[in-house]
């Protein structure tokens, strides 16, 4: 399974096959390094030898069909699901060695918006940054959320919203962290195409910026800088 020409950057790497050899375009001990990863569902193995590395100012896109394992390979990779087999390290430690400090670094947005429904677009980005112990001025967030189309909307109850809205408040995120590595499960779905652009510019400027992304999308992707592309189920 190789990845897809997006870039310079190749990533090598076979799913249900013997590890690949993996490459890092800098040199040294990778930010997000994967290993041999396997997952088993019931009597079903969604997926088993997959090795990606990943760097700061680097992207990674997750392609497959339905049920070739791309949210659960997020998911393990975040450190909520543990493999069937293989290993994950962060700064070169095994995940389960500084889990506390991998998640600190992590922004992930998955299927599940955790938003509180009782509480406005607004007061939801803001209850996020007092739990991760992060901060940024009322402006920025009203500002993010408007970006994205919620003008006049920053303040409704969630529940009142739209499901693309609701997606939109989970996004607004993006523009008001600065964890190194975000992990994103199809940022793009439910989004009109002005939406998807701002999103898309989103990542593009945090990976510009040293950061990492490691996202799923059925939609093409427009993305700038390094990156690539892993195929589950080839």
């Amino acid at each position: 399974m190789s990845a897809s020409g997006h870039s310079e950057w190749s990533l090598i790497s076979n799913a249900h096959a013997a590890p690949a050899q993996r490459t890092s375009p800098i040199g040294i001990h990778c930010m997000l390094s994967v290993s041999d990863l396997s997952c088993v569902r019931g009597d079903q193995t969604l997926f088993s030898g997959v090795n990606f590395d990943l760097n700061a100012g680097q992207w990674l896109h997750l392609e497959g069909g339905n049920g070739s394992g791309k949210t659960s390979l997020l998911r393990i990779v975040s450190g909520f699901t543990p493999p069937a087999q293989g290993q994950v390290r962060w700064r070169g430690q095994p995940l389960a060695q500084t889990a506390e400090a991998f998640h600190a670094e992590l922004l992930y947005l998955g299927h599940a918006l955790a938003l509180k429904e009782e509480l406005s677009a607004l007061e939801n980005l803001q209850a996020d940054a007092a739990i991760a112990g992060r901060s940024f001025e009322r402006s920025q967030a009203v500002s993010a959320l408007q970006r994205l189309g919620l003008r006049g909307r920053t303040r409704l109850p969630v529940r009142v919203l739209s499901q693309g809205q609701k997606r939109r408040v989970a996004l607004a995120r993006l523009f008001l962290q600065n964890a190194p590595l975000w992990v994103l499960d199809e940022p793009f779905v439910a989004l009109d195409a002005q939406a998807q652009d701002l999103v898309a510019q989103a990542i593009s400027e945090h990976v510009s910026q040293g950061g990492m992304a490691l996202l799923t999308s059925h939609q093409p992707l427009l993305l700038r800088g390094l990156g690539a592309s892993l195929r589950l189920g080839a």
